[in-house]
């Protein structure tokens, strides 16, 4: 019987201790767990190199640091109970000597010198010369385990977060998704000997770094000549002083595979200039024209910028899109399609002109329109339309448009058209044929920014090397191509029903299932499939506005 009220009042201590316990936590909703992972941590991770929270926070006491790197150590370490992350009994780890190659790396290859610390090099250096008489001295150990930690976290956050000005001020309205440095950290200092460091990047980005430390090298030589002609254009069989340059240049940066010192424009060189014309999308005539000698002048210093520049957006990319999914990259002018991961074909694009800007997001498309009627939209009737419309109705007559009241058709002619000058309260639509703006087919993927991809019956542009010429729509230069590839597994949907419809002007929906994402980016340089590095011009002004707040320009 006494035993028994001794287990009840044991039982009622455990349930109150719990109730605290919980009650507590509960008014911490905001505050992460630090409870150590056991899916990262075993026992094989940890060592017997102890620290506390006393010593953390008397370290922060002497090195500067803002608030959200105090708080991403201390919470580090309390998930470890304390234990030391770059040491074991033998010393230094391998994943300390794997963190200041990377640190050492990035300081070269974007000539970055703010991680650089004196204290930090000394103690590694100290540790590393003899590791043994280094354990014993307590306070350097916690002092350089410390700083390793804070550094880690500063560089990850520059490296892998980017800038901390919000994306959607430079334009981008792709969501950024939140790195979780934690992990990261945990990662590596996991890692057995010989295992490469992850990062938490695209490959896009790492490809791009690949080539950056090429042109960093060729930086660090003296940068390339200048191609100095008085002549409008040299071509095959010129014979010209500047055309060894262009040779030097070319096989500089792997265009051009002879190293050939004559001053003769050769087939071999005309086949390099077609490589470089290719990767700076000019028209690929062989030719060093005044396009072609403007874009192979541009010094290595604005070339490693422009790598730079778009590493920085890879950053606010996720490290892994979908594996079937639709990109545009605005510059390049291209659509590419990708399917379980690889890119399987391209097309050519119209995009907007800079007056009417094509937005940067991602969306999902969801729905094909065959026979699509164009909602015109506001900005085009009130600049376009409207002072047509006040000289006479016969405009819409022309061009197959009808005006909408809610959702009835009216007469044109029962409207005043003078009595408006900006927001016009009709719909103004354009019917649809072959002469409708949009072609003869429309992909729709609901966004607040009203883009779409569509056919279009002038398919005059789409030859053009610059291609910037729509109201912001994104123009195909083969519709039907990409309505048979999304339609693909659709039984219902075959070419023949496709035609057959498409011979009709009757709109049409058609959905697509599953909606397939589509990114519409902005990227002046990047790696393509081949391993090649591509570069465009900036068209709407926006690597101008990103380097003003990277570089300060």
């Amino acid at each position: 019987m006494l035993k028994g009220k001794k287990v009840a009042v044991i039982v009622c201590i455990i349930l109150t201790v719990v109730v605290s316990v919980t009650s507590c936590k509960k008014g911490k909703k905001n505050r992460r767990s630090v409870l150590p992972d056991s899916s990262i941590y075993s026992s094989k991770n940890f060592t017997d190199i102890l620290l506390d929270s006393t010593i953390v926070n008397n370290f922060f006491k002497t090195v500067s640091a803002e608030d959200t790197i105090r708080e991403e150590v201390k919470e580090f370490y309390a998930r470890r109970s304390y234990q030391s992350a770059w040491f074991n009994k033998n010393g230094l780890n391998n994943a300390a000597q794997n963190f200041y190659s990377q640190l050492k790396g990035y300081t070269y290859d974007f000539a970055d010198s703010s991680f650089q610390n004196v204290e930090l090099d000394n103690l590694l250096a100290s540790a590393e010369s003899d590791e043994k008489d280094f354990l014993d001295r307590k306070a350097e150990v916690q002092r350089l385990e410390l700083l390793l930690t804070t550094t880690f976290f500063n560089y990850a956050i520059k490296a892998y977060g980017g800038i901390a000005k919000n994306p959607l001020d430079l334009e981008w309205f792709i969501p950024r998704k939140k790195k979780n440095y934690q992990l990261l950290l945990d990662s590596l200092v996991s890692l057995n000997k010989g295992e490469k460091v992850r990062e938490p990047v695209n490959l896009y980005y790492i490809r791009l770094k690949e080539k950056l430390r090429i042109y960093r090298n060729i930086e660090r030589k003296g940068g390339w000549p200048k191609v100095i002609t008085a002549k409008k254009q040299l071509i095959t069989g010129d014979r010209d002083s500047s055309i060894l340059a262009a040779k030097q240049i070319l096989f500089m940066i792997g265009d051009f595979r002879l190293k050939d010192t004559s001053m003769t424009f050769t087939d071999s060189l005309k086949n390099a200039v077609v490589r470089f014309q290719h990767r700076m999308g000019l028209k690929e005539s062989g030719n060093l024209d005044v396009a072609t000698l403007k874009e192979i002048n541009q010094p290595v210093q604005f070339r490693i910028q422009q790598i730079m520049l778009n590493m920085e957006r890879l950053r606010w990319v996720p490290e892994e899109l979908e594996k079937d999914h639709l990109l545009i990259n605005i510059p390049e002018y291209m659509l590419h399609v990708f399917e379980n991961g690889k890119q399987v074909w391209t097309m050519n694009v119209v995009v907007g002109k800079t007056a009417s800007q094509t937005t940067i997001f991602k969306g999902n498309l969801s729905t094909i329109v065959l026979n699509p009627y164009w909602n015109i939209p506001q900005s085009i009737i009130r600049n376009e339309i409207l002072p047509q419309l006040k000289r006479g109705t016969g405009y819409l007559t022309r061009n197959n448009m009808e005006v909408l009241s809610g959702n009835k058709v009216i007469n044109p002619s029962s409207v005043d058209w003078s009595n408006y000058t900006k927001n016009v309260p009709y719909i103004i639509r354009q019917k649809p044929g072959n002469k409708n703006s949009l072609g003869k087919m429309k992909f729709l993927f609901p966004n607040s920014y009203n883009i779409y991809l569509h056919d279009t019956p002038s398919k005059g542009h789409f030859g053009d090397s610059k291609r910037a010429f729509s109201h912001g729509c994104i123009r195909l230069s083969d519709p039907k191509k990409l309505a048979l590839y999304l339609l693909r597994n659709n039984t219902e949907w075959k070419i023949e029903k496709v035609n057959e419809v498409l011979e009709t002007d009757k709109e049409t929906g058609i959905k697509v299932t599953p909606a397939i994402p589509v990114y519409i980016v902005y990227f002046t340089s990047w790696v393509d499939n081949t391993g090649q590095i591509n570069f465009r011009n900036d068209l709407y002004g926006l690597d101008a506005k990103l380097a003003a707040e990277i570089f300060g320009e």
